[in-house]
C-alpha cells in the first residue's frame, strides 16, 4: 500500500517547485521532512492513506526518541499538514488527520537577569564627570527602576515625567498607556541630568524628548543598545547585557522582594499574565533556596551535616 508514497511525495515536491514557485531552501526543507516521514511509514508498515491519530502520536514519539527539538517537530507537522492537504486535492485521501494534531508547546527560554553585584559594577563603571556619562547613568537607572522597553524609554517626553511623585506616563505596545514608578536613585540622576547634562547635549537645539544624543537630537533605540554595550565592556561583565536584560532584572527583583505577579504584569505592560509568569521559574528557584535554608527540619539536617 505504501509503494506509491514516494511517487506522491515527488509529485508534491514538483508541485511546490513548478506551480507554487517555492524557493529552493524551502523545498529542500520539505523534502527532508518527508524523507523522515517516509522512513517511519516504511519501518512501521503503516498505510499512509489511512493513518490514524494513534499512529501519528507514535510518529511523534519516534521523533522525540530521535531527540528532535519541539520547533523542528512543529515544522515537520506543518510540512505533513501541507502534504496531506495536497493529497486531498488530488483525491488520494478524504481526511487530513494531521490538521487534528496540535504542535508541541514551545520551549520557553528563561530570561537573563543581573545579580546585584553585577549591577553595582555597571553603576560604578560610569564616569559622571561628563554630560554623556550622566545621561548613560540615567538610562541604566531608569531601565532597571521601571522595567521599560528600550522603545518606550527613547520615546519618553519631558511632560511624561512627574519627578515630585516619581512616576512616568508610558505609551507601550499598541499605544496602550500605563504608569510606572521610580525610586530615589533614579530620581537623583534624573534631576542631575535635567539640571546640567541635558542642556549641554542639546547645544542650543530644542527637543521635547527626555534622552538626547551627542548631536543634540533624540536618542534612538539603537543608540541605547550601543551605550549599554559600551558600559558592559567598561564594567568587564562576563556575559552580554541589553536593555531587555535590565527589564528582566527589574521583574525578577520585584518578584523576589514580594511583589505579586499581577502588579508586575501591569508595570511591564504585558497584555497577558502568562507572559509575566516566565519570571516565576526564576523566583521559584530562589524560594527553594530560602526554604531549604529556613525550614526547621531541613535546617536541622543541614546543621548536622556541617
Amino acid at each position: 500500500m505504501n509503494n506509491d508514497l514516494a511517487n506522491n511525495i515527488q509529485k508534491f515536491i514538483n508541485y511546490l517547485d513548478n506551480e507554487k514557485r517555492y524557493p529552493n531552501t524551502t523545498i529542500n526543507s520539505y523534502s527532508k521532512d518527508l524523507d523522515n516521514y517516509y522512513a517511519f511509514i516504511m519501518l512501521k508498515k503503516i498505510n499512509y492513506k489511512t493513518i490514524t491519530k494513534d499512529e501519528i502520536r507514535s510518529y511523534l514519539k519516534y521523533l522525540d526518541e530521535l531527540k528532535y527539538s519541539k520547533s523542528t517537530v512543529s515544522r515537520i507537522l506543518s510540512t505533513l499538514r501541507h502534504f496531506y492537504s495536497y493529497l486531498m486535492t488530488i483525491n488520494i485521501i478524504k481526511i487530513n488527520q494531521f490538521k487534528l494534531i496540535r504542535n508541541p508547546k514551545k520551549e520557553k527560554k528563561l530570561p537573563n537577569f543581573l545579580q546585584s553585584d553585577e549591577l553595582d559594577k555597571i553603576f560604578d563603571s560610569i564616569n559622571l564627570d561628563t554630560a554623556l556619562g550622566i545621561r548613560n547613568r540615567l538610562i541604566i537607572e531608569l531601565l532597571y527602576a521601571t522595567g521599560l522597553r528600550v522603545s518606550e524609554i527613547t520615546n519618553l517626553k519631558l511632560n511624561d515625567i512627574d519627578i515630585s511623585n516619581q512616576e512616568i506616563k508610558v505609551y507601550g505596545k499598541g499605544g496602550k498607556e500605563r504608569i510606572v514608578f521610580f525610586g530615589e536613585y533614579a530620581k537623583k540622576y534624573l534631576k542631575l541630568y535635567l539640571d546640567n547634562a541635558r542642556n549641554e547635549l542639546l547645544n542650543g537645539n530644542n527637543s521635547n524628548y527626555l534622552l538626547i544624543n551627542h548631536n543634540g537630537g533624540k536618542l534612538t533605540s539603537r543608540g541605547v543598545e550601543l551605550i549599554i554595550d559600551k558600559v558592559q565592556n567598561e564594567a568587564a561583565l562576563k556575559h552580554n547585557i541589553s536593555p531587555h536584560v535590565l527589564r528582566h532584572t527589574f521583574a525578577t527583583d520585584m518578584l523576589n522582594n514580594g511583589a505579586d505577579l499581577k502588579s508586575v504584569q501591569e508595570l511591564l505592560g504585558h497584555s497577558s499574565l502568562s507572559t509575566t509568569q516566565i519570571y516565576t521559574h526564576i523566583t521559584n528557584e530562589r524560594l527553594r533556596s530560602v526554604y531549604l535554608k529556613s525550614f526547621p527540619r531541613q535546617k536541622e539536617k543541614i546543621d548536622k551535616n556541617k
